[in-house]
């Protein structure tokens, strides 16, 4: 019974639940007791919540009285660990704050509370949300579920685990290059990259302020489409939103070179997939790379880089002792620039604000006429556990270069969709982003789902 629920997408446990035919503790206890049997092959979950179980029960007693109203009652979900969860210890991967526990809720926390949502659990992140491996001094590394040699993605890593696992049929993660996106295609499930700014991050740390705020957001995971919609909707509470049986015919770019990274061979086949899906529903498909897509790697540089291990340095201040291997790199970046270095880096994100302020205004002309973009999520699958550079069609290259497809997103703020398409000879699953329209996440979601549907993975 256990594995027959938890195969079941989130909303199919909500319509179950709104019938009667399942109650909130048995889809809670079945989790519980695969999370027991499975996890710790792969780390993705590090803290239950403690009240799992009496939040099942109210959500059956409201069942029971006609009280329940949210529209993701008695669903349980997880919760990236750099996003506060009032009562259940969060530590953002961080030494800091290995025993820490909030006490208030994220603001996307609490809406998903305020739909009904029951919290599991908070699974593993890198220190401090840096990508693209999920390993932390407190709870180690995430491994992926396809095969445990490989990593699961950063830094929504221990999320992307979970959902592909079964451990959970549902969540949230966060993004500023690529951090929801890179793990669901690493690890086979979906995940929605919204708009920046559709849905509030108070409550992540590091904070997304400063030019953070321009590219980084919170956004739901799950293993299909139409739940990544449900979520979604809570979130950024709309209460109209719904995932369309079909999506509009309209005119879709497509590319696989976006003069930064090359790619592999199966990056290529699920990218023309993905096209050959979408010209068969009849959309207009066009090879075109979009305007200001081959600056955009260089731009998440300029714009997030500096601030990014600004928001750090502040966090460790007088305990930087007990920052690990991925964190200390950047304070100790940070503390030794000189004055001159600080002023110089000041004025090159004034400049950079600006190009991508008239790059931003220019891609967005052109997307009125092609609202819709199919591009890789990054050069390859998932990388071995440790790795710092990756081969692309013959060309070693860093990790971080390899993901400059995602990155791009962030730095103009889009919505973007990942849906898993193929598997490479080893197994390992490839995914395609959809990229949209700012506030049109409803398109995004509609074209994803017709490939998921066709794809059948």
């Amino acid at each position: 019974m256990a594995d027959e629920l938890t195969s079941n997408s989130a909303a199919e446990i909500k319509r179950l639940i709104a019938a009667g035919s399942i109650s909130c503790v048995e889809v809670v206890e079945a989790y519980l007791r695969r999370i027991e049997q499975i996890n710790p092959a792969l780390n993705a979950i590090v803290t239950i919540a403690p009240d799992v179980l009496d939040r099942a029960r109210q959500r059956d007693v409201e069942l029971r009285r006609g009280k329940a109203g949210g529209s993701l009652h008695g669903l349980p979900i997880t919760i990236k660990d750099t996003i506060d969860t009032e009562g259940i210890r969060t530590t953002y991967g961080s030494r800091v704050f290995s025993d820490h526990v909030p006490t208030e809720d994220a603001a996307v926390v609490a809406r998903l509370k305020a739909a009904g949502a029951i919290i599991l659990g908070k699974t593993n992140v890198p220190e401090m949300a840096i990508p693209y491996e999920t390993d932390n001094p407190i709870f180690g590394r995430t491994n992926n579920p396809h095969d445990v040699s490989y990593t699961s993605g950063g830094s929504s890593g221990g999320e992307a685990a979970a959902m592909a696992a079964r451990l959970s049929p549902a969540g949230v993660g966060s993004d500023l290059s690529g951090s929801l996106r890179v793990p669901a295609h690493f690890c086979g499930i979906a995940a929605l990259k919204p708009t920046t700014g559709a849905i509030p991050m108070v409550g992540h740390r590091p904070a997304a302020t400063g030019t953070l705020s321009m590219g980084g957001c919170v956004g739901p995971m799950a293993r299909r489409v139409e739940d990544l919609s449900l979520l979604f909707a809570a979130i950024a509470e709309k209460d109209s939103f719904g995932l369309r049986s079909d999506s509009e015919r309209s005119r879709v770019a497509w590319y696989i070179a976006d003069a930064i990274a090359p790619v592999t061979k199966d990056v290529v086949k699920a990218v023309e997939k993905a096209i050959e899906i979408l010209k068969d529903a009849g959309h207009d498909i066009r090879e075109e790379r979009p305007p200001g897509f081959a600056e955009g790697p260089r731009l998440w540089i300029d714009l997030f880089s500096r601030a990014a291990a600004e928001r750090i340095s502040e966090v460790y201040r007088g305990r930087e002792a007990e920052a690990g291997p991925l964190v200390s790199p950047f304070l100790q970046s940070n503390s030794n620039a000189s004055i001159e270095q600080k002023v110089a880096a000041a004025e090159s994100v004034a400049k950079a604000i600006v190009e991508r302020e008239r790059r931003r205004e220019e891609l967005l002309r052109w997307m009125k006429a092609t609202p819709l973009i199919i591009s890789p999520v990054s050069a390859t699958a998932a990388f071995k556990h440790g790795a710092s550079r990756v081969d692309a069609n013959g060309e070693s290259i860093s990790i971080f270069r390899s993901c400059s497809y995602s990155q791009t997103v962030n730095v103009f703020g889009l919505p973007a969709v990942v849906v898993p398409i193929t598997r490479t000879s080893e197994g390992l699953p490839v995914g395609v982003q959809i990229i949209g329209r700012p506030f049109q996440e409803a398109e995004v979601l509609a074209a994803a789902a017709v490939i998921e549907r066709a794809a059948g993975f």
